[in-house]
């Protein structure tokens, strides 16, 4: 999963050592896309385009929900600076990684650095309300990644990724386009064998496949969102 560093870098995470201790929603605002694991597909359809990229390091596709158009713009925050909608569990583990059967931190990650926030264990040194959240999204995360790379590796096998034009023309006269984004094709689905697509309707994959392809109708909504930020009528 991106943003994994190294043990050198952290701590594990404890109670008392970490009794102050505050996480941050703050890193939201820089994040344009963030990566998801099947399992989000239906919640995070409702809200954001789902759409593949590929690691810049291996080349694997991964499935993401695009929140902005350029670097360091997440277009999706309502006006407290927070997700109106679903929060991927990428965002909610923000500086908490798994190491072995804890949870380590990293002290430098900017949702940890601010004395803003949620606090992350109570009083007595239970697991507050964000930290059960954060556990919640390690869980996810762990053991969703096996079953999305078994469900991309799905659509590779039937030819069902494409890539997807995503031209944009503001009213400030900017011209945006932007490459090396996927979806997966109707076309090529209904193309497919009839045992092929029962089997996909079989593994859940066919619900997932209408999911992503269905939210791309939030693209729009982003580059509405953008033209009002150029124009000046939002924040």
């Amino acid at each position: 999963m991106k943003g994994t560093i190294a043990m050198a870098e952290m701590e594990l995470l404890d109670s008392a050592r970490h009794a102050a201790l505050r996480v941050s929603t703050t890193p939201d605002r820089a994040r344009h896309f963030v990566q998801l694991v099947a399992d989000e597909f239906l919640s995070a359809a409702l809200h954001y385009p789902i759409l593949f990229a590929r690691h810049p390091d291996t080349g694997d596709l991964y499935p993401g929900a695009l929140m902005g158009l350029v670097p360091d713009e997440n277009l999706c925050l309502g006006a407290s600076g927070k997700l109106a909608g679903y929060r991927p569990a990428d965002l909610e583990r923000q500086g908490f990684y798994v190491s072995g059967e804890n949870i380590a931190i990293d002290r430098s990650h900017p949702a940890l650095v601010s004395q803003e926030g949620d606090a992350v264990f109570d009083q007595d040194g239970d697991p507050a309300p964000a930290l059960r959240r954060v556990q919640v999204a390690l869980r996810t995360l762990h053991r969703g990644l096996p079953d999305t790379e078994e469900f991309i590796a799905r659509l590779e096998t039937h030819q069902l990724v494409e890539p997807i034009d995503l031209s944009f023309q503001f009213d400030n006269g900017e011209s945006l386009r932007l490459d090396a984004l996927y979806t997966i094709s109707l076309d090529a689905l209904h193309a497919l064998p009839d045992d092929v697509v029962l089997s996909l309707f079989r593994s859940g994959g066919l619900q997932l496949i209408y999911a992503q392809t269905g939210s791309v109708r939030h693209i729009p909504f982003l580059a509405r969102r953008r033209n009002d930020r150029l124009s000046g009528l939002v924040a």
